[in-house]
C-alpha cells in the first residue's frame, strides 16, 4: 500500500521557511536547538570522515544550511574543495561567504532539490547530509539520491549523516516521541513541543536507521556503521 504524501509541505514551502531563518540556522547553539546531541553528531561526523579519508580534498554538503558541517569539516581537514547544496539561496550565499573565508580550495554551490542533482562520478572523498534526507518522501526518492551519492564517491570516499529517524518498531515510536516531547517542553514549554511536533508532522518522513543502512548496502557502500544514536536522532554512514 503506498503512503499518501500530499498533505505533507512542498519544496517551495520548506525552501521559505529557510530562506526566512538564516541567521538562527547560522549558529550552531540557536541552529540545531530542537537537534539532540547536534554538538556531538557533528564532531562524530566529521572525524570519522577524517580518519576514513584523512587526505580527503573533495567535499560535498548536502542539505548544507549554513554550512556549519563543512565548517567543522575544515577545522578536522584544511582547504578543501567544498561542494555545497541546498535548496535555500540565501543559505547558500551565507554558506559560501562562511566558508570561503576558511578554506583556499574551491566553493562551489547547486541550488537544487537533491533528487536532481547531476552529480559527477567518483568526484567526492567525502559526502555529509546533515538534517536534510529526512525531506525525502518515497522509497523511489530515497533509493535514487543514494544511488547518486555512492556513484558519485571516489572509492575508499564515506557518506556521513547526521538525521531525525524513525524505528520499525512502533512501541519505540511511541516511547521516544514522548520522551523527544519532554525534552522539547523542557526548552521552552508545551506550546514549543506542539510547535515543533507540527512542523515535523508537516514537512519530514524521516526512516529508520534500519532502512538506510539497508539501503546503503543495497546500492553498493561495502562497510556501514553507526556512529551515535539517542531516542529519534542518529549519525551513521558508509564507505565505498
Amino acid at each position: 500500500m503506498k503512503t499518501d504524501y500530499s498533505s505533507k509541505a512542498t519544496n517551495e514551502e520548506i525552501k521559505e521557511r529557510f530562506d526566512n531563518d538564516v541567521e538562527r540556522f547560522s549558529n550552531l547553539n540557536t541552529g540545531q536547538q530542537t537537534t539532540l546531541d547536534a554538538p556531538l553528531t557533528m564532531e562524530l561526523c566529521t572525524d570519522a570522515a577524517k580518519h576514513v579519508v584523512p587526505n580527503a580534498k573533495e567535499l560535498l554538503d548536502i542539505g548544507c544550511g549554513a554550512g556549519n558541517y563543512t565548517l567543522k569539516m575544515l577545522t578536522k581537514i584544511p582547504n578543501l574543495n567544498c561542494t555545497l547544496n541546498d535548496l535555500s539561496l540565501p543559505m547558500l550565499e551565507r554558506a559560501k561567504e562562511r566558508i570561503s573565508a576558511q578554506t583556499s580550495g574551491t566553493v562551489t554551490t547547486i541550488q537544487l532539490d537533491m533528487k536532481e542533482l547531476d552529480l559527477p562520478a567518483e568526484k567526492y572523498d567525502i559526502i555529509l547530509a546533515a538534517a536534510t534526507l529526512h525531506h525525502l518522501r518515497t522509497d523511489e526518492d530515497w533509493e535514487l539520491v543514494f544511488t547518486k551519492f555512492y556513484k558519485s564517491l571516489k572509492p575508499g570516499g564515506c557518506l556521513w549523516i547526521s538525521d531525525l529517524i524513525t524505528h520499525d518498531t512502533e512501541p519505540l515510536n511511541t516511547l521516544f516521541q514522548k520522551k523527544y516531547g519532554n525534552y522539547l517542553e523542557s526548552l521552552g514549554g508545551p506550546e514549543y513541543r506542539q510547535k515543533v511536533f507540527d512542523y515535523i508532522e508537516y514537512e519530514d518522513t524521516p526512516r529508520s536507521i534500519n532502512f538506510q543502512l539497508n539501503l546503503m548496502q543495497k546500492v553498493g557502500f561495502k562497510d556501514t556503521e553507526v556512529l551515535h544514536k539517542n531516542l529519534c536522532f542518529a549519525a551513521f554512514g558508509g564507505v565505498k
